[in-house]
């Protein structure tokens, strides 16, 4: 590392919110690929970091119309016992005589009444069926209108789906200058305009017998564009300034390197904000080569990019 870069580094240091602990003793990644950040938070109980409501909207869909279900059956479940317990002549029209009978027609008379469907074959007889029947309808009514916000909310949140590539490289810049690169693209139809790129580069460093993580967010050629159609190289220039200058994968390895990645962009769809999160550690950063080219050409001159090929590379010779 230049002694330029060094002492520009030691004069403001930075931990972008891990913290002094997590800088300090941490050797594992700071951010996965997926975004998510490798911490663990302990000592606060269950109900306190409980929220169903972010679970609900955040998990992937078939996990959550699978708890849907489950606790559609469950409820169902739950109410075809009350029936039950309410005595044999409960349910007008019931025809079980066993247990399983009995549970069969307490079941499908709670969908009935769940769903509001009711299509009289089955009728409640009797104080306590016609109290269970009320207290249903009303979790029906609720639970219905609580499952219509989520579905409304799932579909309204704004996410943003960016691939990145799976590697970065270190591939010739300009003459003389390597530069720290690597590519994202936005795999759905939506447009997402003002994108803006920040890049962190993370290592750990010995000092006074002590060895602390640092942080320097690395200067890009072109930190922000305005509209991502195809794909974006984003590009670090190792020159003089640059705190990767003068390092080779082996220095990477020793200092445990990553290089942190956040995008912010605005959904053009719901006029909101969006962000995207990844990382590269020294094991994902590929040296001497550099990106395949993407573009494919029609005879009507429409330009288009195999987003297949996003991490594929190629050799090239010797870096500047």
């Amino acid at each position: 590392m230049s002694e330029q870069a060094l002492n520009l580094l030691q004069e403001e240091p930075q931990d972008f919110g891990f913290g002094s602990k997590v800088s300090r003793r941490s050797r594992l990644r700071l951010l996965n690929p997926d975004g998510t950040f490798n911490v663990r938070r302990e000592g606060v109980s269950a109900l306190e970091s409980l929220s169903v409501y972010h679970a609900l909207v955040t998990m992937p869909w078939p996990k959550f119309y699978l708890r849907i279900l489950g606790l559609y059956f469950a409820l169902n479940t739950l109410f075809s016992f009350g029936y039950m317990l309410c005595g044999p002549g409960s349910l007008n029209g019931a025809e079980g005589t066993t247990l399983l009978g009995r549970f069969q027609d307490g079941f499908f008379f709670s969908v009935h009444t769940f769903t509001a469907v009711g299509y009289g074959h089955l009728t409640p007889n009797g104080l306590g069926s016609n109290l269970l029947v009320t207290i249903e309808t009303f979790v029906g009514l609720v639970g219905f209108a609580m499952v219509a916000g989520l579905m409304i909310a799932r579909f309204s949140r704004p996410t943003a789906k960016i691939r990145f590539s799976k590697v970065a490289v270190i591939a010739p810049y300009r003459e003389g200058v390597p530069g720290f690169e690597f590519r994202i693209a936005n795999v759905r139809k939506n447009q997402l305009l003002e994108v803006e790129a920040r890049v962190i580069f993370s290592w750990m460093e010995a000092k006074n017998g002590k060895t602390l993580r640092r942080f320097s967010e690395l200067k890009l050629e072109r930190s922000k564009v305005t509209f991502l159609p195809l794909h974006w190289v984003i590009v670090h220039p190792i020159d003089e300034t640059s705190p990767l200058k003068g390092l080779d994968h082996g220095d990477l390895e020793k200092c445990h390197a990553e290089f942190l990645i956040n995008i912010t962009a605005i959904d053009d769809i719901h006029s909101q904000t969006v962000h995207a999160r990844s990382s590269y550690t020294y094991e994902e950063v590929v040296w001497g080569t550099r990106f395949a080219d993407l573009f494919q050409y029609s005879e009507g001159g429409l330009v288009s990019v195999d987003l297949s090929r996003l991490s594929d590379v190629e050799q090239v010779g010797e870096l500047g």
